[in-house]
């Protein structure tokens, strides 16, 4: 998390009208409805649309970027899931050709600078979730240096200032927080927090085909960092009001209470996020589904409900044993530890000291093997 965000700088670029023969009005309807079918999680639609893009646009480099794009939030959904890395790779190489194609034949054009700068961003972020930090680096810096170029040749371009936006930010927060980042900073120029909410926030109201990212944007910073609960409920509001499933957004929402002990407000939305779940919505996977019993045993858990809270955690606790393959994440930790809880409180006392037991031999979160090792001795007791 530490280093991976400050590669993180994703570059969204507008569309700028070049002189070839095409219909432009239709190529920024079509695009605009593309990019709204990706947020509205309605893939297989986008798919169609950028085809349609791809196939009447065939020298812009929209299309390609956009059904990268698709892929993208794929992986963004399953973020664990590695299978789409190489077509995603693929993809981005493919498009960064074709930019390059079009650079060697003029180099100030400015589509082929964004839309090379973007795949660039998205690469160099991918690399930096899988650790691959020297490869995210190169990237990082090359398409920054597109991103500032593109900028000169058209200043009046609010898009681009996402990308600002993303790098000011990132730039400024990361190494003050994460003394580790800051040999990589060496590459870069300096950030400026202030400035790159200021450049973000105008992409958010003004932008033309970056305006939702930046609004995803703005949501997680302020939660990740700013800690802003409010700020973030505002963002994550506007974005579902468009997008109300997108679980992506629909999870931030929830958390913001959550962050603020409030679970009976939170599981208003883990409760929709896990019946859309079970009926099988695009994207509410079996991660989201983990993540929403969670917080619904939670809920139940400081409620004292404690058969209703077992319930939940055991499908928690399922999810998370075929979920986490090569190391146990926070939510089985805690929920094994809970379980243990729960049933000495509904006298099942071998099944929590089974539950005990196994809590020491995970890692150790928040001071669960002592707790563990206390209720073994002594059942545990509200």
């Amino acid at each position: 998390m530490k280093t991976k965000i400050i590669f993180s700088i994703v570059f969204f670029m507008s569309l700028h009208i070049s002189a070839q023969n095409y219909n432009w009005v239709r190529h920024d309807s079509l695009v605009k409805a593309g990019i709204n079918q990706i947020y509205g999680i309605e893939f297989d639609k986008a798919e169609k649309t950028f085809d349609v893009v791809t196939k009447e646009y065939s020298t812009h480099p929209s299309g390609k970027f956009f059904k990268a794009m698709i892929t993208w939030w794929r992986i963004l959904l399953d973020i664990d899931n590695e299978s789409l890395d190489e077509k995603f790779f693929n993809q981005l190489d493919e498009l960064i050709d074709m930019c390059d194609g079009i650079l060697d034949k003029n180099d100030k054009n400015v589509d082929a600078m964004f839309f090379k700068g973007g795949a660039l961003g998205f690469r160099g972020q991918l690399h930096a979730i899988r650790e691959s930090w020297f490869k995210a680096a190169l990237d990082g810096k090359e398409g920054l240096n597109l991103v500032f170029k593109s900028y000169e040749l058209n200043p009046k371009n609010v898009d681009v200032q996402l990308g600002f936006g993303i790098y000011h930010y990132y730039a400024d927060v990361i190494p003050a927080r994460y003394p580790a980042v800051q040999p990589f900073m060496v590459f870069f120029p300096k950030g400026d927090r202030a400035k790159g909410l200021k450049e973000l926030e105008n992409v958010a109201w003004n932008g033309r085909y970056t305006r939702i990212e930046s609004r995803n944007f703005l949501m997680k910073l302020n939660f990740q960092f700013e800690e802003k609960m409010d700020e973030t409920r505002k963002w994550a509001k506007i974005l579902l009001n468009d997008f109300p499933n997108n679980p992506f957004f629909q999870k931030y929402y929830g958390l913001t209470f959550v962050k603020e002990n409030n679970y009976t407000e939170a599981v208003k939305t883990f409760h929709d996020i896990y019946n859309k779940a079970k009926r099988g919505m695009p994207g509410y996977n079996k991660r989201f589904e983990r993540e929403a019993t969670y917080y619904i045993g939670m809920d139940f858990k400081l409620k004292e409900k404690v058969d209703s809270s077992a319930f939940y955690f055991e499908k928690s606790e399922r999810l998370s044993r075929e979920l986490d393959k090569e190391k146990e994440s926070g939510f089985l930790i805690n929920t094994v530890f809970y379980l243990g809880m729960l049933y000495d409180q509904m006298g099942k006392r071998n099944k929590a000291i089974a539950y005990y037991k196994e809590t020491l031999q995970l890692k150790d979160r928040n001071d669960s093997h002592k707790y563990a090792e206390q209720y073994l001795k002594t059942p545990y007791k509200k």
